[in-house]
């Protein structure tokens, strides 16, 4: 399902099927006139997810409630567009069953500066990391398990509070 927004160009959508980041990053480029920078971020399912703890990851899959999830992705896009000058944003977060080393996420900002598009790009990628309502559960030799989220991904929010 893909989402609009009125006051930036925005996309949002959470689906199945893979992405092919350069396209995305070209339409952003064709959605932004006038951009100076363009910073997105492509993130991949891991083959493990705590080394030092865990088994290999054979899969993960993620769940969401549809509707409510692409409303608080929404959100926190709004959230960067009050921070900072941005004139496009594109997130795709993928859902079902996925492999290590597939893409799970992509997330793009356009805007006419570097620093406000780098900004941008890590504050989306750091609130869908814990707040958007994905459920995960990793799946290994010895069965599967529900991931939460880490106390490094709580730091990286308090991160971003005073900025």
């Amino acid at each position: 399902m893909a989402q609009t927004s009125a006051a930036i160009n925005v996309r949002i959508s959470v689906q199945h099927e893979d992405f092919d980041v350069g396209a995305e990053y070209r339409k952003l480029c064709a959605q932004a006139p006038g951009a100076g920078a363009v910073a997105t971020f492509c993130g991949l399912v891991r083959d493990y997810y705590d080394p030092d703890q865990g088994e290999a990851v054979r899969e993960l899959r993620l769940e969401h409630y549809p509707g409510m999830t692409e409303k608080r992705i929404g959100e926190i896009i709004a959230e960067a567009e009050d921070r900072w000058q941005l004139l496009a944003a594109r997130v795709i977060h993928r859902v079902g069953a996925l492999a290590p080393g597939e893409q799970i996420v992509f997330a793009g900002v356009a805007s006419h500066h570097r620093h406000e598009a780098f900004a941008a790009a890590g504050f989306i990628m750091d609130y869908l990391k814990s707040e958007a309502p994905f459920w995960k559960k990793q799946i290994t030799a010895s069965g599967g398990e529900w991931i939460a989220t880490r106390p490094s991904d709580a730091r990286a929010l308090r991160n971003w509070e005073g900025r």
